[in-house]
């Protein structure tokens, strides 16, 4: 786990098929999630994020969530397992992307990473709006906030023509900034859209 950046202050090593397999059977037990999460357990948070009810849990709930995100991988679960989902996902978008705690301004990117793949119903225009953010944050430097900001610009490419159209753009744009990190989100971005 800590060879891919995944140290989270208590982990068992469960693999994530058994825990999948956990979250199935416990799928029609909600209220456990709050429980699990409180556990601290890096598993447990994980399996909390699957069983939740996206449509019952309250948006402060996953705020409390969101200041824990010990590690890109609970983040990274909560927001393609569960945060998507919820009435309030584009909020959290715009306001974790102005936050500076690592993995909550992560957490904006992995979910608009996650809503450009599952929201069907998202017009355009919101995309391009979260092109922005990903313009404001891609000169931060650090790992795992650089990696769901590029992750966000290509599934938003991904989506549709028109969308892959201003990712392009925006990718082009990235790649001739004098940021180091946004010369990378922008050439990787770019080198991934264009083989479509």
């Amino acid at each position: 786990m800590a060879r891919f950046g995944i140290r989270p202050r208590e982990a068992y090593g469960v693999a994530t098929p058994v825990i999948r397999s956990i979250a199935r059977e416990l799928r029609g037990h909600p209220e456990m999630a709050a429980a699990l999460w409180a556990t601290g357990v890096h598993e447990a948070r994980i399996l909390a994020a699957r069983i939740a009810d996206p449509r019952r849990i309250s948006e402060a709930e996953i705020e409390k969530w969101a200041q824990q995100f010990d590690c890109w991988a609970v983040c990274d679960s909560a927001c393609l397992s569960l945060l998507w989902n919820t009435p309030f996902a584009w909020r959290k978008v715009r306001e974790w992307s102005a936050c500076d705690a690592e993995y909550v301004r992560r957490a904006a990117f992995a979910l608009i990473a996650a809503l450009a793949v599952h929201d069907k119903q998202a017009p355009d225009r919101q995309f391009r709006a979260a092109l922005r953010l990903v313009r404001r944050a891609a000169g931060d430097q650090r790992n795992f906030v650089k990696k769901a900001v590029n992750w966000a610009l290509r599934q938003i490419g991904k989506r549709n023509r028109a969308l892959r159209d201003s990712a392009l753009e925006t990718a082009a744009s990235l790649a001739a900034s004098k940021s180091r990190a946004a010369r990378w989100i922008g050439m990787d971005a770019l080198r991934e859209l264009r083989e479509r």
